[in-house]
């Protein structure tokens, strides 16, 4: 075998080695959360009573858009991490309509912005802000 042969072998299997390594994912540390009655963006942490919440995925957003009239109110629902002492749980939480968990209640109670009528004007999900309450 040439030196040019065994310099491409070399090579092919340094470049499939280096396919096949993997990094493990190092820990994000998770940010403290805001305190209650914060407004949060999705991924951040909020304290709720004596519980904290998370909010982690818009799962609806069907709002009546604030300049438009519309028969039905529309809802929003979002995917919510709930941590306690000793527990965790995901629940999907809708606007308005409190949750109950281990013998306490929560809600969200306040989704911004407000969905807007008209053409390109959707809400993207770094935009939202959530605000929770005990009940």
């Amino acid at each position: 075998m040439n030196i040019r042969a065994r310099l491409l072998a070399a090579l092919a299997l340094a470049a499939a080695l280096g396919a096949c390594a993997t990094v493990p994912d190092s820990p994000r540390p998770e940010s403290p959360p805001a305190p209650e009655g914060s407004f949060v963006a999705l991924g951040e942490p909020v304290t709720v009573g004596e519980m904290v919440a998370t909010p982690m995925e818009v799962l609806e957003d069907s709002r009546c858009p604030i300049n438009a009239r519309c028969i039905w109110a529309g809802r929003l629902v979002v995917k919510t991490r709930i941590d306690g002492g000793g527990w965790r749980e995901t629940a999907d939480l809708t606007l308005g309509e409190p949750y109950s968990t281990h013998d306490t209640a929560l809600a969200l109670v306040s989704g911004e912005p407000a969905p807007e009528a008209g053409e390109g004007k959707q809400t993207l999900p770094a935009d939202y802000r959530f605000a929770y309450a005990a009940r």
